[in-house]
Protein backbone atom coordinates (compact mmCIF):
# COMPACT_ATOMS: atom_id res chain seq x y z
CA UNK A 1 0.00 0.00 0.00
CA UNK A 2 1.35 3.54 -0.61
CA UNK A 3 2.47 5.73 1.94
CA UNK A 4 1.47 8.92 1.33
CA UNK A 5 3.84 11.87 2.60
CA UNK A 6 3.26 13.75 5.72
CA UNK A 7 4.53 16.49 4.29
CA UNK A 8 1.81 16.31 1.36
CA UNK A 9 -0.98 15.82 3.94
CA UNK A 10 -0.18 18.70 5.35
CA UNK A 11 0.49 20.72 2.60
CA UNK A 12 -3.50 19.85 0.97
CA UNK A 13 -4.63 20.74 4.46
CA UNK A 14 -2.75 23.28 4.56
CA UNK A 15 -3.65 24.85 0.63
CA UNK A 16 -7.19 23.00 0.21
CA UNK A 17 -8.65 21.97 3.54
CA UNK A 18 -11.14 19.57 4.11
CA UNK A 19 -11.98 19.95 0.33
CA UNK A 20 -8.56 18.33 -0.29
CA UNK A 21 -9.31 15.35 1.31
CA UNK A 22 -11.32 13.04 -1.12
CA UNK A 23 -7.96 13.21 -3.69
CA UNK A 24 -5.73 12.28 -0.62
CA UNK A 25 -8.12 9.22 0.03
CA UNK A 26 -8.36 7.97 -3.62
CA UNK A 27 -4.49 8.56 -4.38
CA UNK A 28 -3.05 5.15 -3.28
CA UNK A 29 -5.57 3.39 -5.38
CA UNK A 30 -5.00 6.00 -8.20
CA UNK A 31 -1.40 5.11 -8.08
CA UNK A 32 -2.06 1.33 -7.57
CA UNK A 33 -4.17 1.35 -11.08
CA UNK A 34 -1.59 3.11 -12.87
CA UNK A 35 1.44 1.08 -12.05
CA UNK A 36 -0.51 -1.70 -13.65
CA UNK A 37 -1.76 -0.25 -16.36
CA UNK A 38 1.52 1.31 -17.25
CA UNK A 39 3.73 -1.82 -16.05
CA UNK A 40 5.55 -0.27 -13.86
CA UNK A 41 6.63 -1.19 -10.21
CA UNK A 42 7.61 1.27 -7.05
CA UNK A 43 11.70 2.17 -7.12
CA UNK A 44 12.13 4.53 -4.26
CA UNK A 45 10.44 6.37 -1.52
CA UNK A 46 7.72 8.32 -2.18
CA UNK A 47 8.41 11.92 -2.92
CA UNK A 48 6.59 15.27 -2.63
CA UNK A 49 6.12 18.88 -3.57
CA UNK A 50 3.54 21.18 -2.24
CA UNK A 51 0.54 19.60 -3.94
CA UNK A 52 1.85 16.85 -5.97
CA UNK A 53 3.37 13.10 -5.21
CA UNK A 54 6.28 11.75 -7.18
CA UNK A 55 7.14 8.34 -6.66
CA UNK A 56 10.31 6.81 -8.12
CA UNK A 57 9.20 3.51 -10.34
CA UNK A 58 10.56 1.33 -12.62
CA UNK A 59 9.49 0.53 -16.58
CA UNK A 60 9.15 -3.08 -17.78
CA UNK A 61 12.43 -2.59 -19.97
CA UNK A 62 13.88 -1.73 -16.23
CA UNK A 63 14.19 2.20 -17.53
CA UNK A 64 13.73 4.83 -14.66
CA UNK A 65 11.16 6.87 -14.50
CA UNK A 66 8.66 8.81 -11.95
CA UNK A 67 5.08 8.78 -11.58
CA UNK A 68 3.73 12.01 -10.69
CA UNK A 69 0.38 12.12 -9.33
CA UNK A 70 -1.72 15.79 -8.56
CA UNK A 71 -5.01 17.08 -8.29
CA UNK A 72 -6.13 18.80 -12.37
CA UNK A 73 -6.61 22.63 -11.48
CA UNK A 74 -5.93 26.39 -13.58
CA UNK A 75 -2.53 25.90 -12.54
CA UNK A 76 -1.72 21.65 -13.35
CA UNK A 77 -4.27 21.44 -15.97
CA UNK A 78 -1.48 23.01 -19.06
CA UNK A 79 1.78 20.76 -17.42
CA UNK A 80 1.58 17.63 -20.01
CA UNK A 81 0.65 20.27 -22.75
CA UNK A 82 3.61 22.22 -21.87
CA UNK A 83 5.50 19.42 -21.40
CA UNK A 84 4.61 17.51 -24.69
CA UNK A 85 5.58 20.72 -26.55
CA UNK A 86 8.85 21.06 -25.39
CA UNK A 87 9.77 17.58 -25.80
CA UNK A 88 12.56 16.92 -23.81
CA UNK A 89 14.44 20.82 -25.10
CA UNK A 90 15.15 22.43 -21.63
CA UNK A 91 12.51 20.46 -19.62
CA UNK A 92 11.62 17.08 -18.22
CA UNK A 93 10.51 14.76 -21.03
CA UNK A 94 7.02 13.39 -20.70
CA UNK A 95 6.60 10.09 -21.72
CA UNK A 96 2.68 9.23 -20.97
CA UNK A 97 -0.12 11.16 -19.62
CA UNK A 98 -3.39 9.61 -17.95
CA UNK A 99 -6.14 12.80 -19.39
CA UNK A 100 -8.96 11.58 -16.66
CA UNK A 101 -6.44 11.69 -13.65
CA UNK A 102 -3.76 14.26 -14.73
CA UNK A 103 -0.74 11.92 -13.68
CA UNK A 104 2.04 11.74 -15.84
CA UNK A 105 5.16 9.49 -16.40
CA UNK A 106 8.31 11.30 -16.29
CA UNK A 107 12.15 10.51 -16.61
CA UNK A 108 13.73 10.64 -14.02
CA UNK A 109 16.47 13.31 -12.88
CA UNK A 110 18.32 13.63 -9.85
CA UNK A 111 16.15 14.94 -7.06
CA UNK A 112 19.46 15.65 -4.90
CA UNK A 113 20.99 17.64 -7.41
CA UNK A 114 19.42 21.17 -8.33
CA UNK A 115 20.90 24.78 -8.98
CA UNK A 116 20.32 25.19 -5.41
CA UNK A 117 23.40 23.55 -4.92
CA UNK A 118 25.95 25.25 -6.98
CA UNK A 119 28.12 27.43 -4.85
CA UNK A 120 27.96 30.36 -7.57
CA UNK A 121 24.88 32.04 -7.38
CA UNK A 122 25.38 33.89 -10.69
CA UNK A 123 26.52 31.03 -12.53
CA UNK A 124 23.37 29.22 -11.49
CA UNK A 125 20.92 31.79 -12.42
CA UNK A 126 22.72 31.92 -16.08
CA UNK A 127 21.98 28.17 -16.69
CA UNK A 128 18.52 28.97 -15.36
CA UNK A 129 18.42 31.87 -17.74
CA UNK A 130 19.68 29.89 -20.63
CA UNK A 131 16.76 27.15 -20.28
CA UNK A 132 14.48 29.88 -20.24
CA UNK A 133 15.57 30.59 -23.81
CA UNK A 134 14.99 27.82 -25.07
CA UNK A 135 11.77 27.51 -22.97
CA UNK A 136 10.12 30.59 -24.35
CA UNK A 137 11.20 30.12 -27.85
CA UNK A 138 8.05 27.89 -28.50
CA UNK A 139 4.67 29.24 -29.10
CA UNK A 140 2.21 28.19 -26.44
CA UNK A 141 0.04 25.68 -27.69
CA UNK A 142 -4.00 25.45 -27.43
CA UNK A 143 -4.93 24.59 -23.96
CA UNK A 144 -2.88 27.05 -21.87
CA UNK A 145 -3.76 29.52 -19.85
CA UNK A 146 -3.45 33.42 -21.03
CA UNK A 147 -1.26 36.04 -19.51
CA UNK A 148 -3.62 38.59 -20.85
CA UNK A 149 -6.59 36.72 -18.48
CA UNK A 150 -4.64 36.27 -15.76
CA UNK A 151 -3.28 40.26 -15.66
CA UNK A 152 -6.75 41.61 -16.64
CA UNK A 153 -8.13 39.53 -13.84
CA UNK A 154 -5.50 41.26 -11.61
CA UNK A 155 -6.29 44.92 -12.20
CA UNK A 156 -10.01 43.66 -11.66
CA UNK A 157 -8.66 42.77 -8.12
CA UNK A 158 -6.89 45.96 -7.42
CA UNK A 159 -9.54 48.31 -6.30
CA UNK A 160 -10.27 45.86 -3.47
CA UNK A 161 -6.80 45.49 -2.50
CA UNK A 162 -6.27 49.66 -1.65
CA UNK A 163 -9.09 49.58 0.49
CA UNK A 164 -7.39 46.58 2.19
CA UNK A 165 -4.07 48.06 2.32
CA UNK A 166 -3.88 50.77 4.98
CA UNK A 167 -0.31 51.65 4.19
CA UNK A 168 0.47 54.57 2.05
CA UNK A 169 3.97 53.03 1.08
CA UNK A 170 2.21 50.11 0.56
CA UNK A 171 -0.64 51.57 -2.02
CA UNK A 172 1.73 53.72 -3.73
CA UNK A 173 3.45 50.54 -4.87
CA UNK A 174 0.36 48.71 -5.60
CA UNK A 175 -0.73 51.57 -7.90
CA UNK A 176 2.47 51.17 -9.51
CA UNK A 177 2.52 47.98 -10.11
CA UNK A 178 -0.81 47.85 -11.19
CA UNK A 179 -0.41 50.97 -13.86
CA UNK A 180 2.77 48.64 -15.46
CA UNK A 181 0.79 46.12 -15.72
CA UNK A 182 -2.24 48.36 -17.49
CA UNK A 183 0.36 49.94 -19.82
CA UNK A 184 1.24 46.22 -21.06
CA UNK A 185 -1.61 44.48 -21.25
CA UNK A 186 -2.57 45.29 -25.11
CA UNK A 187 0.70 43.29 -25.90
CA UNK A 188 0.83 40.38 -23.48
CA UNK A 189 2.64 38.08 -25.66
CA UNK A 190 2.30 34.30 -26.85
CA UNK A 191 5.38 32.35 -25.68
CA UNK A 192 5.06 29.27 -23.79
CA UNK A 193 6.16 30.23 -20.08
CA UNK A 194 7.15 28.02 -17.07
CA UNK A 195 6.02 30.63 -14.83
CA UNK A 196 7.47 29.26 -11.98
CA UNK A 197 11.33 28.89 -12.85
CA UNK A 198 13.69 28.70 -9.49
CA UNK A 199 17.10 27.27 -8.37
CA UNK A 200 15.10 24.51 -6.93
CA UNK A 201 12.69 23.91 -10.02
CA UNK A 202 15.99 22.79 -12.15
CA UNK A 203 17.35 19.22 -11.99
CA UNK A 204 20.07 17.43 -13.27
CA UNK A 205 20.42 14.22 -15.20
CA UNK A 206 21.98 11.27 -15.98
CA UNK A 207 23.66 12.89 -18.93
CA UNK A 208 25.18 16.15 -16.92
CA UNK A 209 22.07 17.88 -18.38
CA UNK A 210 20.19 20.68 -16.49
CA UNK A 211 16.15 20.55 -17.09
CA UNK A 212 13.27 22.32 -16.05
CA UNK A 213 10.34 20.46 -14.23
CA UNK A 214 7.10 21.63 -12.37
CA UNK A 215 5.87 24.34 -14.80
CA UNK A 216 2.69 26.67 -14.21
CA UNK A 217 2.61 27.03 -17.78
CA UNK A 218 1.24 30.37 -19.42
CA UNK A 219 0.78 31.93 -22.61
CA UNK A 220 2.77 35.36 -22.68
CA UNK A 221 5.69 37.50 -22.41
CA UNK A 222 8.68 36.51 -21.33
CA UNK A 223 9.23 39.08 -19.15
CA UNK A 224 7.01 38.19 -16.46
CA UNK A 225 9.37 34.97 -15.77
CA UNK A 226 12.00 37.09 -14.38
CA UNK A 227 10.41 37.25 -10.85
CA UNK A 228 11.38 33.85 -9.28
CA UNK A 229 14.95 33.56 -10.12
CA UNK A 230 14.84 37.31 -8.78
CA UNK A 231 13.39 36.00 -5.44
CA UNK A 232 15.64 32.79 -5.43
CA UNK A 233 18.88 32.48 -2.86
CA UNK A 234 17.87 35.72 -1.54
CA UNK A 235 20.50 35.73 1.43
CA UNK A 236 23.16 35.70 -1.48
CA UNK A 237 21.65 38.96 -2.51
CA UNK A 238 21.73 40.20 0.87
CA UNK A 239 25.14 39.23 1.57
CA UNK A 240 26.68 41.46 -0.97
CA UNK A 241 25.73 44.53 1.66
CA UNK A 242 24.38 46.35 -1.70
CA UNK A 243 20.56 44.59 -2.00
CA UNK A 244 19.43 47.07 -5.10
CA UNK A 245 23.07 46.66 -7.05
CA UNK A 246 22.63 42.57 -6.72
CA UNK A 247 19.26 42.14 -7.83
CA UNK A 248 19.73 44.86 -10.65
CA UNK A 249 22.61 42.76 -11.71
CA UNK A 250 20.70 39.90 -11.93
CA UNK A 251 18.16 41.48 -13.39
CA UNK A 252 20.25 42.53 -16.25
CA UNK A 253 22.02 39.18 -16.40
CA UNK A 254 18.33 37.40 -17.33
CA UNK A 255 17.38 40.45 -19.83
CA UNK A 256 20.68 40.08 -21.44
CA UNK A 257 20.52 36.30 -22.16
CA UNK A 258 17.12 36.45 -22.56
CA UNK A 259 17.10 39.68 -25.06
CA UNK A 260 14.62 40.56 -23.30
CA UNK A 261 13.55 44.74 -23.41
CA UNK A 262 14.41 45.71 -20.37
CA UNK A 263 11.68 48.52 -19.78
CA UNK A 264 9.77 45.93 -20.85
CA UNK A 265 10.76 42.94 -18.49
CA UNK A 266 10.48 45.59 -16.18
CA UNK A 267 6.64 46.00 -16.65
CA UNK A 268 5.72 42.45 -16.68
CA UNK A 269 8.02 42.02 -13.28
CA UNK A 270 5.80 44.63 -11.35
CA UNK A 271 3.03 42.58 -12.88
CA UNK A 272 4.33 39.69 -11.06
CA UNK A 273 5.13 41.40 -7.95
CA UNK A 274 1.39 42.90 -7.96
CA UNK A 275 -0.14 38.84 -8.65
CA UNK A 276 1.83 38.08 -4.71
CA UNK A 277 0.62 41.49 -3.40
CA UNK A 278 -3.00 40.11 -4.39
CA UNK A 279 -2.46 36.49 -3.32
CA UNK A 280 -2.00 37.40 0.22
CA UNK A 281 -1.10 41.41 0.94
CA UNK A 282 2.44 40.06 2.30
CA UNK A 283 4.94 42.72 1.65
CA UNK A 284 7.84 40.61 1.92
CA UNK A 285 11.41 42.42 1.30
CA UNK A 286 12.26 40.86 -1.90
CA UNK A 287 9.15 42.03 -3.42
CA UNK A 288 9.59 45.51 -2.38
CA UNK A 289 13.70 45.36 -2.63
CA UNK A 290 13.39 44.36 -6.22
CA UNK A 291 10.06 46.83 -6.92
CA UNK A 292 12.00 49.88 -6.00
CA UNK A 293 15.16 48.88 -7.87
CA UNK A 294 13.05 48.30 -10.60
CA UNK A 295 10.80 51.76 -10.17
CA UNK A 296 14.00 53.66 -10.01
CA UNK A 297 16.23 52.06 -12.91
CA UNK A 298 13.72 51.36 -15.42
Amino acid sequence: MLRIPEDLVASHTRYFGAAGRPWLDALPQLVATLLDRWELRPDGEPMCGAVALVLPVRRADGSGAVLKAQPVDDETAGEPIALRAWAGNGAVRLQRHDPDSGSMLLDRLDPDRSLADLPDDLAALRILSELLVRLNVVTAPPGIRRLADVAGAMLDRVPQALVRVSGVAERRLIDRCAGAVGELLPEAGDRLLHWDLHYDNVLGDQAGRWLAIDPKPLAGDPGFELLAALHNRWADVVATGDVARAVRRRFDLMTEILRLDRQRAAGWTLGRILQNLLWDDDFLEPDTAIAAMLIDAY
